[in-house]
């Protein structure tokens, strides 16, 4: 075949290095053209890890053994012959940032894979990476330089691993918060907006050398967490949900927030006990200061800890007479007529149990979302009492799972659920703190919301209140306890991502959870129907009108378009938790990769 010039850049010889010619034929292979560049060159070096990259199209040239007319590549095509492997700024959940090597040439999915076995981070689907929100400095943050950890000396193998415990500097926070409105309700949308692709590289998507990005945990789906083995991945969890809880991002009561405040000062203060942990915390040391000084007994035990209500309708309450049968609860107007047919009888296997609770309001309700044809219906359960609330709580508990009130497991649910009530109430017998308010930095702690309502030396006894519950458990109880009540709130794992239903003629929300769909009214924040993955038969996207149909058991279909994200990121979430929840205990240690892209990756038009 005739001979014809190719020319191509080659990175290692500078910015302002001409593009070195090569003669070529088009049934020339790929490993020629890079055999003939590296002789060209004449550098001696270690040439594995370069590919080429072509800029028209996009894509990476990895096939060594096709040709240049397979690929469809002339004399005009624009090469580069890079590394596969770049530096990056990646920031963490704990507000650390790491410069590491990372592969570029790589779909997303693989390349996080890659970091997370340097970090020592188990199950590595859970994660992705993200583009950072710009951050507005003021003037005088203008010369806070971040500190950087530089790993991109370390080797690039699969045996090679880093394990650190680093904890976010606290005294930082308050710096940050300011950063952003106090209502960050949106923050979550624009998350949504900036996840990158799974399925398409670094450098497809824009991201260059050195570029900086967020690696956070994406699905809420943790899988086989275990504090022996799982170090880095609990304590970065935990930083992602004590963000997520000072920056607003989920609601939760007050009671809610002094407890997590309190289990922040607890975690820090057992911190820098152990070596391993780098932390450094003037506001711990005066809260601490704070807490041996107790003399005068908690001030402000009237005010309100009843929170906003997060939707605005109001809801009634009636009561009835209630009877619990196998796995199943029917109630009736009377204990006379209980004898009789029932008015309703709820089948309370896989159906979603989910408390809404605040002790010192002496509010006790169990939500239930029950699997209906249509979707899923949300029943709220009001008891009169703490004990009445254990029993029933954990009877719904072991219902859902097609258990009955003869398990084994009934009394150890009710003592677990109790336990967890007792964190939330105020210790009677504990005095607060007789601190003033510049010696106590309660930004640390609790969200912008309460620096408003109450000032520090409100803000400080109450949370050394709740602190008294804690105080005993050791560190990694105190991580997992901090897990375990985020998990618990209504809101928790909720992507939330603005859509126009098919039909419809206003904009309404669409909330993506673990294991539902959730369609929210944009106007008053009630929720209107519910549909969960289990009943899913099929969804396709049609990517020329960027729009999702979905279809569910009993002839249920929906349709939407993505207002506020692309599509194709609403597809990965969906697609993401399907599969997060195909894995089993059995094969936790392997990773079904071509499973992963054909739940998450679609097919778009080209």
């Amino acid at each position: 075949m005739a001979a014809w010039d190719l020319s191509v850049t080659v990175e290692d010889l500078g910015l302002d290095a001409p593009p070195v010619t090569i003669s070529v034929a088009s049934d020339l292979h790929i490993g020629g053209v890079i055999l003939k560049l590296v002789e060209k060159t004449q550098i001696k070096q270690d040439w594995s890890d370069h590919a080429l990259w072509w800029e028209q199209k996009q894509r990476w040239l990895l096939r060594t053994a096709w040709t240049l007319e397979k690929y469809g590549i002339h004399a005009d095509a624009k090469l580069v012959f890079m590394p596969q492997h770049k530096p990056l700024r990646l920031g963490l959940p704990n507000g650390i940032t790491l410069r590491l090597r990372v592969c570029f040439s790589n779909p997303v999915f693989q390349t996080v894979m890659g970091i997370c076995r340097m970090l020592n981070i188990r199950h590595p689907e859970e994660l992705s990476l993200l583009r950072p929100i710009e951050e507005k400095k003021k003037k005088k943050d203008k010369n806070l330089a971040p500190e950087i950890y530089d790993l991109t000396e370390v080797p690039l193998s699969s045996g090679t691993r880093i394990t650190f415990y680093l904890h976010c500097r606290h005294n930082i926070v308050k710096i940050k918060l300011n950063h952003f409105p106090c209502n960050v309700k949106g923050l979550k949308n624009i998350l949504n907006i900036v996840w990158l692709d799974s399925s398409r590289c670094l450098l497809q998507q824009g991201i260059q050398e050195s570029d900086k990005l967020w690696l956070r945990f994406k699905y809420y789906a943790t899988y086989d967490m275990d504090s022996k083995y799982d170090a880095v991945r609990l304590t970065q969890l935990y930083e992602q949900a004590r963000w997520a809880i000072l920056l607003e991002d989920i609601d939760c009561t007050e009671e809610e927030m002094m407890l997590f405040g309190a289990l922040q000062y607890h975690i820090s203060k057992v911190a820098q006990s152990e070596p391993q942990i780098m932390s450094n915390n003037p506001a711990m040391d005066d809260l601490d200061s704070a807490l041996q000084s107790l003399e005068v007994k908690m001030e402000g035990e009237g005010s309100s800890a009843s929170d906003l209500p997060k939707r605005l309708t109001l809801k009634g309450y009636k009561q009835y007479w209630f009877k619990f049968q196998d796995t199943s609860i029917s109630y009736f107007k009377s204990k006379e007529e209980s004898i009789g047919e029932p008015i309703q009888m709820i089948n309370l296997k896989g159906c979603e149990v989910a408390p809404d609770v605040n002790v010192a309001a002496q509010k006790f309700l169990i939500r239930l979302l029950i699997p209906a044809p249509e979707g899923m219906n949300e029943v709220y359960l009001r008891c009169e009492n703490e004990q009445q609330y254990a029993q029933w709580m954990a009877g719904c508990r072991l219902g859902s799972k097609g258990k009955t009130l003869a398990d084994s497991s009934f009394q150890s649910e009710i003592q677990s659920i109790r336990s967890f009530l007792a964190m939330q109430k105020t210790n009677s017998s504990s005095s607060s703190a007789n601190a003033s308010e510049e010696s106590i930095n309660t930004h640390s702690l609790v969200s912008p919301r309460y620096h408003k309502k109450y000032k520090p030396k409100q803000l400080t006894p109450r949370i050394l209140d709740a602190y008294q519950n804690v105080a005993q458990l050791s560190l990694t109880d105190a991580l997992m306890r901090f897990l375990q009540i985020w998990q618990a709130l209504p809101d928790f794992g909720l992507a939330y991502v603005v859509v126009r239903f098919k039909g419809s003629r206003k904009d309404e929300v669409l909330g993506i959870a673990p294991n539902r769909l959730i369609r929210i009214d944009l106007s008053v924040g009630d929720v209107v129907k519910t549909w969960r993955y289990n009943n899913m038969k099929q969804w396709n996207v049609n990517w020329d009108i960027r729009q999702m149909a979905i279809e569910f058991e009993g002839n249920v279909n929906i349709a939407f378009s993505c207002v506020t994200a692309d599509c194709k990121i609403v597809h990965e979430f969906i697609g993401g938790y399907i599969f997060m929840s195909t894995r089993s205990r059995e094969k936790s240690e392997t990773l079904n990769e071509e499973l992963f892209h054909k739940l998450t990756g679609g097919h778009e038009a080209l």
